[in-house]
């Protein structure tokens, strides 16, 4: 794959579920350009393991990414009313009841594709409808989309692993403490503590105070 940092996000336009139950059609994430940054995260599928502790996750984190303004949206492969069916379970019961934040249904795989996070043999032919052979679902992929539209940061994870969530935001506090101060973020850098300025002297500096 290729990667997307530092270029436009790819755009679409698809079905999703909002508010924990109400399905929209034509969700874009153009909504929020010029607003918000984004968080866009994919799962591989509705009613498995893994994926609901992501979810929940995310939805445990939805204030504090509000509160840098910051709009968390999933996606994954399955049909809006596989996501809608999967809403209404409880989370004792293996399901994602309470999660508020769009689901995008990604039923025809492009979206992934398009984010270089769908798994599986897969081509086009000569009208461009993708053809496959096998489960075509998407890694655990997850973007960060600044509020021009470019993703800024990406993450992608095979099946069996989890993603951090408390790192989504530590690399969303890096982003905003570039574009608020101008100054680069070091390694294992934490919201509260110095940047750096891009040069050889800013190197030196950080070094000699740490």
């Amino acid at each position: 794959m290729t990667t997307l940092v530092g270029k436009k996000a790819p755009s679409f336009e698809a079905s999703a579920v909002i508010n924990g139950g109400e399905i929209v059609q034509n969700f874009s994430l153009e909504q929020y350009r010029g607003k918000n940054e984004v968080i866009l995260f994919f799962y591989p599928k509705d009613f498995t393991f893994v994926c609901p502790s992501e979810l929940h996750a995310f939805q445990d984190a939805v204030a504090d990414f509000e509160s840098r303004g910051v709009k968390v949206v999933a996606c994954s492969t399955d049909t809006e009313e596989s996501h809608w069916g999967w809403l209404q379970v409880p989370k004792n019961k293996g399901g994602i009841q309470g999660v508020t934040y769009p689901i995008v249904a990604d039923t025809s795989k492009t979206i992934a594709d398009a984010y270089g996070v769908l798994m599986g043999e897969y081509d086009y032919d000569a009208e461009g409808n993708l053809v496959a052979t096998g489960a075509m679902i998407s890694y655990r992929g997850l973007f960060l989309i600044d509020k021009e539209g470019l993703v800024r940061h990406m993450l992608v994870n095979d099946l069996p692993l989890g993603r951090n969530v408390d790192e989504a935001i530590r690399i969303v506090d890096a982003l905003q403490f570039n574009e608020e101060h101008g100054e680069v973020c070091p390694a294992n850098w934490q919201k509260g503590k110095d940047g750096m300025t891009a040069s050889f002297d800013g190197v030196a500096d950080y070094l000699s105070n740490h």
